[in-house]
């Protein structure tokens, strides 16, 4: 799993070191793990979020809070309440479907043959 320095995600966000140790203490899921010695060890989740912050404050014009209050909230629609993905019970309604629909289809097929047969 790749783990980046305050060092690499300043270069990579263009988020200066400070900021960065500020929003971690405003918005405590984008905190990265430390390492023994005490230096921080980014994650690519922490990126992603980061890269999700710097675009609401700086292009969307959002406060702090506000972004904050956005990450909640779009966490928020990819979770149930019991904890568990959205898109995974997405994904399994739809392979259910999908298979309710061959053997629908299937029996459709099975009753217009005996139709056919005059049965």
């Amino acid at each position: 799993m790749a783990s980046y320095s305050i060092g690499e995600i300043e270069k990579l966000t263009g988020v200066k070191a400070h900021v960065l140790r500020y929003w971690e203490e405003v918005i405590p899921s984008i905190a990265p793990k430390k390492d023994l010695g005490g230096r921080r060890a980014y994650s690519q989740k922490n990126l992603q979020q980061i890269m999700r912050l710097k675009y609401l404050i700086q292009e969307r014009r959002f406060t702090i809070e506000g972004a904050r209050s956005e990450m909640i909230r779009e966490a928020q629609l990819y979770f149930d309440e019991d904890g568990s993905l959205v898109s995974q019970k997405i994904s399994t309604a739809l392979e259910t479907i999908t298979e309710m629909r061959e053997l629908l289809t299937d029996l459709y097929v099975q009753l217009q043959a005996r139709k056919q047969d005059g049965r």
